[in-house]
């Protein structure tokens, strides 16, 4: 009995040394790929703070010792980002708050209501996220040509709220059917009236999906470019892609000034990234739960 005691004990401590082990293994694992993830972002700011003499070189410069903002200022000296970043600003934000307002309707009445149609219309929903958007840039044209809405904030978010809210309805979808009418229900019995009850019980339940859909139409309205590139033909009103692809076609007629590039590159990334800042904690639980609803 003694000798087989510390037999016995052996066991649980080595399932305790091979939990560590391979926790270890998975945490270094997670650093390798975060760094591989970190590391364009990190080339791009560190760029951005170097000489284009530096960059020429054939020896990569892995720390930006010596740099500087002079990058930034000469971008900034231009007078064209402010202009555009208004432009991509106005352009995000109709089409986020338009692509909410009807999507999270029309998901509320599929989800909620039985109706004539109903099938009819989430086929139809599913049809129009299987066309291919550069088949209707023709079309996409002459209607807004037709429509005098060429170069104009509202003519290119139309063109961006009618490709995002296809599939933001279908995201919505699944937030909606995730939450009990028998909440709104119950909070009815209690005096509510159906309008009061949607209002305090199942729309903060639906906040996360919201967000998480806002993001969605966000960067899709923030990151376009073919779309852009038809309809805002004039350098007034292009958006930040426009910019910065004409920012490097500048600089194509001699040799780039990839420092500049970079500069550029950075600040279109700078609001995505403040963007993100206020919203990760509701786009993360908004996420996590689309996942298991609907």
């Amino acid at each position: 009995m003694s000798i087989a005691a510390p037999r016995r004990a052996t066991a649980p401590a080595r399932r305790g040394t091979s939990r560590r082990t391979a926790r270890t293994l998975f945490a270094v694992l997670g650093v390798v790929l975060s760094a591989i993830w970190v590391f364009p972002v990190y080339w791009m700011l560190n760029s951005s703070l170097l000489p284009a003499v530096t960059l020429d070189q054939t020896t990569p410069t892995l720390l930006p010792f010596g740099g500087s903002f002079a990058n930034f200022a000469k971008i900034l000296e231009g007078g064209t980002f402010f202009p555009a970043l208004g432009m991509s600003v106005l352009i995000a934000l109709v089409t986020v708050i338009v692509c909410l307002a009807f999507a999270f309707l029309a998901a509320l009445a599929i989800s909620r209501f039985r109706f004539k149609g109903r099938r009819s219309f989430v086929l139809a929903v599913l049809f129009i996220q299987m066309l291919p958007a550069e088949g209707m840039f023709i079309a996409q044209y002459k209607l807004m040509d037709s429509l005098n809405l060429l170069n104009s904030v509202i003519g290119v978010s139309i063109i961006y709220i009618a490709a995002v809210v296809p599939f933001t309805i279908w995201m919505l979808r699944g937030f909606v059917a995730g939450v009990p009418a028998d909440l709104e229900e119950a909070a009815m019995v209690d005096g509510l009236s159906r309008t009061q009850a949607f209002l305090r019980i199942t729309f903060p339940l639906l906040a996360p999906g919201l967000v998480a859909s806002g993001v969605y139409a966000f960067l899709q309205a923030w990151n376009e470019f073919t779309v852009a590139l038809v309809i805002l033909q004039n350098s007034e009103s292009h958006t930040l892609p426009l910019w910065l692809r004409g920012f490097v076609q500048q600089s194509a007629s001699r040799t780039i000034d990839w420092g500049q590039v970079m500069a550029a590159s950075t600040l279109v990334a700078i609001p995505v990234i403040i963007f993100f800042l206020f919203v990760q904690g509701r786009m993360t639980s908004g996420l996590v739960s689309g996942a298991v609803k609907g």
